[in-house]
């Protein structure tokens, strides 16, 4: 029996959102739109910032449940698409994980993380000469890094490093 077919001591529990028992693997999901909304489990009057999908089945037969996007994904969400307003977060790809280390309170639990990479988008990082020297021209040509970041991910850390070797080569 495979992890993917055995059942989650979490599922008797059947909560209405996306849980660390309903992911098994790494997945791709589209998020459709992302609303505020109140509690569905009606055990706070707290509203969420709730992501819905394009995707109807989690695996085949499976409902696919709308997910909670805590202050984590929600700040995932932003960088993703560079936007802080939810009404934005639409028709966006994000890879879904379970992380066992996802702290709680005192506890460390498992929880649902957006990982902070676009699915299928490929990762520019300076030893890639050519594509680097191309995105530095796009830099300086635009005057900022939006051309690029649409084609590919960069780190905040390299997106300032490939700014400052484009400052650095105009003084």
């Amino acid at each position: 029996m495979t992890e993917a077919t055995k059942t989650h001591y979490r599922k008797a529990f059947d909560s209405p959102y996306l849980s660390s028992a309903d992911i098994v693997e790494p997945t791709t999901l589209t998020v459709k739109y992302v609303a505020l909304e109140p509690d569905h489990t009606k055990k706070t009057k707290d509203k969420f910032n709730t992501a819905h999908f394009v995707e109807k089945e989690i695996r085949p037969g499976e409902k696919l449940k709308p997910m909670i996007l805590n202050a984590t994904n929600s700040k995932t969400m932003k960088s993703l698409t560079g936007s802080a307003f939810i009404d934005d977060w639409t028709d966006v790809k994000i890879t879904v994980y379970v992380d066992p280390n996802v702290r709680f309170g005192k506890d460390s639990v498992e929880g649902l993380r957006i990982s902070p990479q676009r699915p299928g988008r490929r990762v520019l990082t300076p030893d890639q000469t050519k594509a680097w020297e191309n995105a530095k021209a796009a830099f300086k040509r635009d005057g900022n890094l939006d051309s690029v970041l649409s084609r590919v991910d960069m780190s905040e850390e390299h997106q300032s490093q490939l700014i400052g070797e484009c400052l650095d080569a105009v003084a």
